[in-house]
């Protein structure tokens, strides 16, 4: 199906969408702090390698620790955020902010005091697993906040070009200052924007989303459409691992190896300006039909890469294939908050991001093989393959139809109507159907 923009919207034309979004009362007040909160997602990381690197000289050592960062961060992501649908963002978010610069500091002294590996190692993960994710927890107040308008995709157009911006600047920062300043102050800065973050946004009360009863003793993953949407989001995380690992290659077999940085950025950029575009349009189309769009415009963008002659092709080809992104992940994040109940928002979008951590990290793994035995060109063709692997298709649309809750009425917050409301059609009826299917 045809995307198709309504391009006179109600309630704001164009991008004074998003003027009228972030004047909702309370907005900026948590979405400021959520982005400054969100720098460590593209600091930590590499941070942690290059100090790791920097005092034992060792890429192995500081590969454990990055594995094992990873995987104790997939592990513990949707388990903070369910304790945060039932207990409340400020009473998790909090302690849990202590948690992270206790242990960073932690690692930090074990690693300039040339401590053992194991310890290395378990600094490192726990760092890592304790720091607080915070993308989930701004979008379920968006959820909470826009329930039932379009400005919703206008809210999550916006954090999706902050994400793109975080991961951008995030290791810029990290990098300059590992080299110019000392290896132990890109942890360190990564504490303070954390713990920065948390502060302003755990002040923010009126926006926090409510507790609501439906949040206890009920596994999200039981829901069909939010699994579809979890694999999808594990092959999207391996593809952007290939295209990063891919464009590396690239720029190094023609001598430019420099160039892989700002090559990424204008894969970022093109995501970016393309999620502009996109969140300042009212759709007529419904999600499903959009996601479909966008994964296809993200995959297929990735097999051209594979065939440019030289930097000048690739650049603008690299720019292209980002476009498809910012509608594949909005899509996704909001298509993930209606297949869940209202009380398990921020669980529910949580996974999406461990599912692309974790794909991210086989990906990489698989790609980096493929690379070193054929080059750049088959890092790319092994980002197609896994962007055209799990296409959410008819499942994802089917288990949409989920059963309404007792009392909860079409167009109502919550209830998993895919229509908007406010685009003033009568909603689809949804028919119950079991949930064991």
């Amino acid at each position: 199906m045809v995307m198709t923009a309504i391009t006179q919207p109600r309630g704001g034309i164009g991008l004074g969408r998003y003027a009228d979004v972030l004047r909702t009362p309370g907005a900026l007040g948590f979405a400021i702090p959520g982005v400054i909160g969100r720098m460590p997602m593209g600091m930590l990381s590499i941070a942690q390698v290059m100090l790791v690197v920097s005092v034992t000289g060792r890429y192995g050592t500081a590969g454990a620790v990055s594995a094992t960062s990873a995987v104790a961060y997939a592990i513990a992501t949707p388990r903070i955020a369910r304790l945060a649908d039932r207990f409340g963002q400020a009473g998790v978010l909090r302690p849990l902010a202590a948690v992270f610069a206790v242990a960073t500091a932690a690692f930090a002294v074990c690693a300039v005091g040339r401590a053992p590996t194991w310890a290395l190692i378990v600094t490192g993960g726990l760092s890592r697993a304790s720091m607080p994710s915070l993308g989930p927890m701004v979008r379920a107040r968006w959820s909470q906040l826009l329930a039932g308008t379009s400005g919703l995709d206008s809210a999550f157009s916006l954090e999706g070009v902050a994400d793109e911006l975080i991961f951008v600047a995030g290791p810029a920062l990290a990098v300059t200052l590992v080299t110019e300043v000392q290896p132990v102050s890109g942890v360190l800065a990564a504490v303070v924007l954390s713990v920065a973050g948390v502060a302003g946004l755990t002040r923010q009360r009126r926006s926090q989303p409510d507790v609501l009863p439906t949040s206890r003793g009920r596994s999200v993953l039981r829901s069909g459409g939010l699994r579809a949407l979890i694999g999808m989001h594990v092959c999207l995380g391996a593809l952007f691992a290939a295209v990063d690992l891919a464009t590396v290659a690239f720029a190094a077999e023609h001598g430019a190896g420099a160039m892989a940085g700002p090559l990424l950025a204008l894969y970022g950029l093109g995501s970016a300006i393309a999620g502009l575009w996109y969140g300042a349009r009212r759709w007529r189309a419904p999600h499903s039909s959009r996601l479909r769009a966008g994964l296809a415009a993200t995959a297929l963008g990735v097999g051209p890469l594979a065939f440019m002659p030289g930097l000048a092709a690739m650049a603008v080809a690299i720019f292209v294939a980002g476009l498809g992104i910012s509608a594949t992940l909005i899509s996704s994040y909001t298509i993930a908050e209606r297949v869940v109940d209202a009380g398990q928002r921020t669980e529910g979008m949580s996974w999406l991001t461990t599912a692309a951590a974790t794909g991210t990290a086989v990906g990489a793994s698989m790609a980096g093989r493929l690379v070193d035995a054929h080059g750049a060109g088959a890092g790319y063709l092994f980002g197609l393959a896994c962007g055209l692997a799990r296409p959410p298709g008819r499942r994802a649309r089917r288990r949409r139809r989920i059963p309404v809750r007792p009392g909860l009425r079409a167009g109502w917050p919550g209830h998993p109507d895919l229509h908007d409301p406010s685009l003033g059609r009568r909603p689809r009826r949804v028919r119950p159907v079991s949930r064991s299917g």
